[in-house]
C-alpha cells in the first residue's frame, strides 16, 4: 500500500506530492502538449459552466440544491483520461464536472439545473439527479453515499458479464464514514470486484472539517480492513491524479480487485449555493486560489513550456464562453416538462 508522508493535524494545505515515476506504464505521469492541452480546456469548461450555473442560480433560474465543483476540476478530468468506453461512473451530487468530463452536452446538463424537458432527465432530476447511460453515466445521488452501493453493483456486473470494465465510484470525505460504504467495500474485496473508489476529500463535510468528523483522517486507510489498497493524491494536480489513476484502474481491470484513491482537493465555493461558508476564513479559501488552482497551474505548464501562449489560451477561453453562452440560452428556452411527464420513467415494464 501506498503511505504518504504524515501531514500535521491542523495543517490547512496538504504538500504537494512529489512527481510520479517518469517510466513508461501505468502510473507514468508525463504527457504530450496535445493531452495538457485538453486537460487545460476540459478543466477550464467545467469552471466556466459552473461559474454560469452559480449565476443563474442567483436569477432565480436553478431551483432547489445547487452544489458546484469549483476548485476540484482536476479530480475528475484527471480520472476520466484514465478510462475507455464501456467503464462505468457514478457520483454524489456535487455531479455536473463529473457529467461534462464523461462527454455529456452543456447545452442538456445546462437545462436539466433549469428544469427544462430538454435537459437530460427531462427536468425532472434537476441539479443533483441525472443520468446518461449512453456515456456510462450512472447519475448524481442525493442520499450521502448511497451511490457506493450502486458503483459496487456496476462493478460486479462487469464482472459477471466478463467486460474487463472499470465502476470508477466517486463520494466525498463527509460519505467516507457510512455503513453502506463499508459494507459495499467488503463485498467488493470479498469478489475481487473492478471498482475504483475515488473518495473526493475538499477538507469539509457540509460545514464540519474532516478532522472533526473522522477518527482517522488518512481517509485512503479506510479499506484496509477489507485488504483493499490505498493512496493520497494531490487532487489539485490534474497529472498526479492522472498517474494515480492509471495505477488504480489498471489493478481493478485486472481482475485484483477494488483500489481506493483518497484525493486531497478544495472547493472555492461553500456546500451548496445556499451556504455562506463562514465555517472557514477567506484567508484560507485565497491560499487555495492563489496557490493551487489547477487550472492555473496546467496554464502555467503551458506557457513555461512553450506548448501554448497566452493569445491561444485566451482563444481556448473565448471558444468555452461561447459554449457556455449557448447551453444558457438553450436551457432558458427550452421548454418545461409536459404535465404528463410527471407518470413517466417511474417504472421500468417487464
Amino acid at each position: 500500500m501506498a503511505k504518504p508522508v504524515g501531514k500535521a493535524k491542523g495543517e490547512t494545505l496538504p504538500a504537494k506530492k512529489k512527481s510520479a515515476s517518469k517510466s513508461p506504464g501505468p502510473g507514468d505521469n508525463s504527457v504530450g502538449p496535445d493531452q495538457l492541452k485538453t486537460f487545460y480546456r476540459d478543466m477550464l469548461l467545467i469552471r466556466r459552466f459552473e461559474e454560469r450555473a452559480g449565476q443563474l442560480y442567483g436569477m432565480g433560474l436553478i431551483g432547489g440544491f445547487c452544489h458546484l465543483y469549483i476548485g476540484q476540476e482536476a479530480v475528475v478530468v484527471g480520472m476520466q483520461s484514465t478510462v475507455r468506453g464501456k467503464d462505468s461512473i457514478v457520483t454524489s451530487y456535487r455531479d455536473h464536472g463529473h457529467m461534462l468530463a464523461a462527454g455529456m452536452d452543456p447545452k442538456g446538463v445546462m437545462a436539466e439545473l433549469t428544469g427544462r424537458s430538454g435537459g437530460y432527465s427531462k427536468g425532472k432530476g434537476g441539479s443533483m439527479h441525472m443520468f446518461s447511460r449512453e456515456k456510462n453515466f450512472f447519475g448524481g445521488h442525493g442520499i450521502v453515499g448511497a451511490q457506493v452501493p450502486i458503483g459496487t453493483g456496476l462493478a460486479f456486473a462487469h464482472k459477471y458479464n466478463g467486460t474487463k470494465d472499470v465502476s470508477l465510484t466517486y463520494l466525498g470525505d463527509g460519505a467516507a464514514n457510512q455503513g453502506q460504504v463499508y459494507e459495499a467495500m467488503n463485498m467488493a474485496a470479498l469478489w475481487k470486484l473492478p471498482v475504483v473508489y475515488i473518495i473526493e476529500n475538499n477538507r469539509y463535510g457540509m460545514g464540519t472539517s474532516v478532522e472533526r468528523a473522522s477518527a482517522i483522517t488518512e481517509l485512503y486507510r479506510h479499506g484496509e480492513a477489507f485488504g483493499i489498497p490505498g493512496e493520497e493524491v494531490d487532487g489539485m494536480d490534474v497529472l498526479a491524479v492522472r498517474a494515480a489513476g492509471e495505477k488504480a484502474v489498471e489493478h481493478a481491470r485486472s481482475g485484483a480487485g477494488p483500489y481506493l484513491l483518497e484525493m486531497q482537493t478544495y472547493r472555492y465555493r461553500g456546500h451548496s449555493m445556499s451556504d455562506p461558508a463562514k465555517y472557514r476564513s477567506k484567508e484560507e479559501v485565497d491560499k487555495y486560489r492563489s496557490e493551487r488552482d489547477p487550472i492555473d497551474h496546467v496554464r502555467k505548464l503551458l506557457i513555461d513550456g512553450k506548448m501554448a501562449d497566452e493569445a491561444a489560451l485566451k482563444a481556448v477561453d473565448a471558444e468555452i464562453r461561447k459554449i457556455i453562452g449557448d447551453a444558457a440560452e438553450y436551457a432558458q428556452h427550452s421548454p418545461e416538462p409536459d404535465p404528463s411527464e410527471l407518470w413517466t420513467d417511474v417504472l421500468v415494464g417487464a
